[in-house]
């Protein structure tokens, strides 16, 4: 007696949409909030600080070290 396995017919899996109007809002406020966090990091101490005090320097005073930007 042959049984008969039933074979299961392949679609192919296609990739999902996204238009890039619903990205390209994401992507500008990300890239934004990026830059003012890198700025943050790596420029905000000195000549060009936006804010006095030592306050912003001492919060992100290791991840200055830690991406490689010289503080002192």
């Amino acid at each position: 007696m042959a049984q008969h396995v039933a074979q299961p017919t392949a679609t192919p899996a296609l990739p999902a949409t996204l238009p890039l109007r619903t990205i390209a809002p994401w992507a500008v406020f990300f890239g934004i909030l990026m830059l003012v966090l890198l700025y943050f990091v790596g420029a905000e101490q000195g000549a060009t600080s936006v804010f006095s005090g030592a306050g912003v320097h001492e919060w992100v005073h290791d991840a200055r070290h830690l991406l490689g930007f010289p503080c002192h």
